[in-house]
Parts: C-alpha cells; sequence; structure tokens
C-alpha cells in the first residue's frame, strides 16, 4: 500500500490533493502475533491490524458516506466506483491522518453506547461472550465489531475469531441480499399490481365521490324546496289562524251556533226519516183501510142489499128519530160512498155537507163547514192526521157532537148518524 498512498502528503492537509488512479492489491496484511502488549487505552482505526480495515470500513459506513467524507479532502471524477472509494478508504486508514482521524471520530460518536456497554467487560472471555450474544441477536453487529476491535483487552486470538464470524456474516448477508433481490422483485410486481388496483380503486372511489356530490346537492335543493314550501305554508296557517280568531272575537257565541247547526242538522235528518217513515205508514193504513172497506162492502152484500127503497130497514135509528132540519157534516169517506150518505141523510130530513178531509180541498175551508154543521161524522180512516185533530178540536171547543166512524159501510154511517142526532138533543134539552 505504501506504492499507492502518499504517507506524508495526507499529513498537513492543507488542501485537497489528487491522488492517481490505482488498482488496489491484497490489503491482507502479516498474522499477527498472538498476544499484544496489554494496554488500558482503547486503539486507534489506525492503530489496528490491516486486514480489520476493510471489515470495519465496509461494514461500519455506507459507500455514499465515504464519497462525501472523501470528496472534501481528496479530488476524484464523480464516475468513481463504489469499490475505488471503499478502497481508498481502507487504504488511508494504514496511517494516521485527517481521514482516519475523522473515520475515527464518526466510530466512536455512532457507537458510543455500545461501547460504553463492551467497556463493561475486563477479560477476554467476557468480551467474547459480549460479542457472541450480539451475533446471537443478529443486531447491531457494526457497533458490536468497532468497539470489540478497539477494546483494550481484546487479544490475537479473539481478534482472528471476530474476523472469521464478519467473514461469515457478509457470506450469509450477500445470500441473504439475493433471497431479499428475488423478494424485492416479487414484492414490485406485486406492487405494480397493488398500485393498479389502487388506481382502479381510486378512479372508481373519484367517480363515486362525484355521484355522491351530486346527490347531496340535488336533495340539498330537495329541502331547501321543501323548507320554503314549509315556511310558507306556514305563514299562511298563521294568517288563517288570525282571521278565525278575529271572527271568534267578533262572533262569541259561533261555537253555540255551530253546535245549534249540528243539532238541526241532526233534527232534519230525523224529520225527513220520521216523513218517510209516516208515508210507508199512511200507505199501510190506506191499504188496511181499502181491506176493511172491501170485507165491509162484502159483508153488506150478503147480509142484505142495499137500496134507496129500502134505507129505512138499514139504517132503523135514522127512521126512528127523524134529523129533520139539522145539518150533517160528513169529513173524509170514500168518494163512491158519499151519494149513499147525501141520500140517507136526505131522507132523514137533514141537509148533508161533505169535506173530503184535506185530500184535495183547502183544509181551511173546514172551519166554516163545521161552524154551518149540528152534527159532525169523521172517517177515521179516510183523512190526514191534520184533519182529524183539527176537527176534534174545533167540535170540542164549540161542544158539537162528533162521532169517529172506522169504516165506511152505509150501515154504519146510519146508526152513527142517529146515535149524534140523539146527542144532540139531549145537548139542546
Amino acid at each position: 500500500m505504501s506504492g499507492i498512498f502518499d504517507k506524508h502528503a495526507l499529513a498537513p492537509l492543507s488542501g485537497k490533493r489528487t491522488f492517481p488512479d490505482f488498482s488496489p492489491r491484497d490489503l491482507v496484511a502479516a498474522p499477527l502475533p498472538a498476544e499484544r502488549p496489554f494496554s488500558s487505552r482503547r486503539r486507534r482505526l489506525w492503530e489496528l491490524p490491516k486486514k480489520y480495515h476493510c471489515p470495519v470500513i465496509g461494514v461500519c459506513f455506507d459507500v455514499g458516506e465515504l464519497r462525501r467524507m472523501i470528496s472534501k479532502e481528496l479530488d476524484y471524477p464523480p464516475q468513481t466506483t463504489d469499490y475505488v472509494w471503499l478502497t481508498i478508504a481502507v487504504g488511508v486508514c494504514t496511517d494516521r491522518c485527517r481521514l482516519s482521524e475523522q473515520f475515527n471520530k464518526v466510530l466512536d460518536k455512532r457507537y458510543q453506547l455500545m461501547i460504553r456497554r463492551f467497556a463493561a467487560c475486563k477479560t477476554v472471555e467476557e468480551l467474547r461472550a459480549e460479542w457472541h450474544d450480539v451475533c446471537r441477536q443478529g443486531c447491531e453487529i457494526p457497533a458490536a465489531l468497532w468497539a470489540a476491535c478497539t477494546h483494550p483487552v481484546c487479544s490475537g486470538e479473539l481478534e482472528r475469531e471476530i474476523h472469521g464470524d464478519i467473514h461469515m456474516i457478509q457470506h450469509q448477508v450477500g445470500a441473504g441480499a439475493r433471497l431479499d433481490l428475488k423478494a424485492m422483485k416479487d414484492l414490485q410486481a406485486e406492487n405494480g399490481e397493488l398500485q393498479r388496483q389502487m388506481d382502479a380503486l381510486r378512479s372508481r372511489n373519484d367517480q363515486q365521490r362525484e355521484e355522491h356530490l351530486w346527490v347531496t346537492q340535488e336533495l340539498s335543493q330537495r329541502l331547501l324546496e321543501a323548507q320554503t314550501s314549509l315556511a310558507s305554508r306556514e305563514s299562511s296557517g298563521k294568517r288563517l289562524q288570525a282571521e278565525l280568531d278575529s271572527l271568534r272575537a267578533q262572533m262569541p257565541d259561533i261555537q253555540d251556533r255551530q253546535r245549534l247547526a249540528l243539532r238541526l242538522q241532526d233534527a232534519e235528518t230525523e224529520v225527513r226519516l220520521l216523513r218517510s217513515r209516516e208515508r210507508e205508514l199512511l200507505k199501510e193504513v190506506e191499504k188496511l183501510g181499502d181491506l176493511v172497506r172491501s170485507a165491509e162492502q162484502s159483508v153488506e152484500r150478503q147480509t142484505a142489499p142495499v137500496g134507496l127503497e129500502s134505507c129505512g130497514d138499514v139504517c132503523p135509528s135514522v127512521a126512528d128519530k127523524s134529523i129533520s132540519g139539522k145539518s150533517v157534516l160528513c169529513v173524509g169517506g170514500r168518494s163512491s160512498s158519499i151519494s149513499a150518505y147525501h141520500q140517507v141523510v136526505e131522507e132523514g130530513g137533514g141537509r148533508f155537507m161533505h169535506h173530503d178531509g184535506g185530500l184535495e180541498e183547502n183544509l181551511h175551508r173546514i172551519d166554516g163547514a163545521l161552524a154551518a154543521a149540528d152534527i159532525v161524522i169523521c172517517q177515521v180512516g179516510c183523512i190526514s192526521h191534520n184533519a182529524y185533530w183539527r176537527v176534534k178540536e174545533l167540535c170540542k171547543r164549540t161542544g158539537k157532537p162528533c162521532m169517529f166512524l172506522r169504516n165506511s159501510g152505509l150501515a154504519s154511517f146510519g146508526r152513527v148518524v142517529g146515535e149524534a142526532s140523539r146527542l144532540s138533543d139531549k145537548s139542546v134539552e
């Protein structure tokens, strides 16, 4: 190495020095003696055997770091290979110079924790055990290498063991590096595939984000419209409520009127139902009256023939006692029987008057007829309810005899006229 590097040129290092290009020779020095004199001071980098400079520099420094440190002192072209930078760094460590001192200073500062740990070792066996412990753990080997090689109690035999361990570790690291390189390629391929998938997912995520943004904007617009509509309705509701309160203040009895209106509606509904029921009952009464009249006529035809010449036999009460000079008012009755009633009354010497009970004639005309009549015969089944109650009330008021006839038979009419005549005579006496 003395032929390659100028030892005295690096001593002052007042400025950058330019070294010629070289191909490094064998850096392995002669074997160390078995033992060396004991010293309590830690050794420096340039005090180590030459064969340890290469593992120490190669393991403890990165090539980029060596390039930066050497470039500050020596001038080499940028295309210099990493191997040349390493060879230069190993070559300058044989003697004490500015670069070797910088290397030693950086290593002491970088691995001071491991140096303190190894400083507790007082014998070679303790130092060997501590070194093997670090190797088993497989971590912080560069720090342990520097702390063990520079330890004061490190013997030549231990140095050779450390050199062999580092040599095997470098081989293992190289084999692992090849495996790591293959794994790295596989990981790079996998990473590329994952990157493509991530890009596809990112694109899909962006599309979904845009769709979500569009949906959110549309929903926000709808919400704004709904809120506007709700505010308008609330304003309209408040206005209508104010108008309602004003109307209620102007009409304090509006609730009573509303209740009365409801009751009136219910009453009108009930009246309509009752009128409908009344019409049904009237129709039923008419049907029953027709049946009764048909039955009476059938009975009269079977018992005795009715004729004008035999009236005295059919109506003995009228023949026995004359109704001469009396007015007989017949209210209601069948139109087919009115002529027979008229003949019976005239044969008895009376005057016959008739009113149909409000079916066709005006109900108010019955008042005049009642005032002119002496005897009132009311056909119950052939007049309206109003006519019935009106006749009954007027007769009671005037005290005139009123006979109610339930069937329209001629014999029944004669008997009722006779009874009414007798009652009229008794009231006169």
